[in-house]
């Protein structure tokens, strides 16, 4: 573990999903988690389903799990 799961609009590349993996994994490694034991999923949004699939049951319902906050 960690497990981060990262949702995004649809439409980026599987090379920019790699390079994301990579940045998130960095970090996760550079506070002390073994590089083995971390996994990341990339889910696609498509634009139009971002309030109902994500922005509120994620966000909007997150209370104080969420540790970054949008500007939406």
């Amino acid at each position: 573990m960690p497990h981060v799961i990262i949702k995004m609009f649809a439409g980026r590349s599987s090379a920019d999903k790699q390079a994301i993996t990579q940045a998130v994994s960095d970090a996760l490694q550079s506070t002390g988690i073994a590089e083995d034991s971390i996994s990341v999923a990339i889910e696609d949004v498509k634009p139009a389903d971002w309030t109902e699939k994500v922005y509120r049951p994620d966000i909007l319902s997150a209370g104080d799990t969420l540790f970054k906050h949008p500007n939406y």
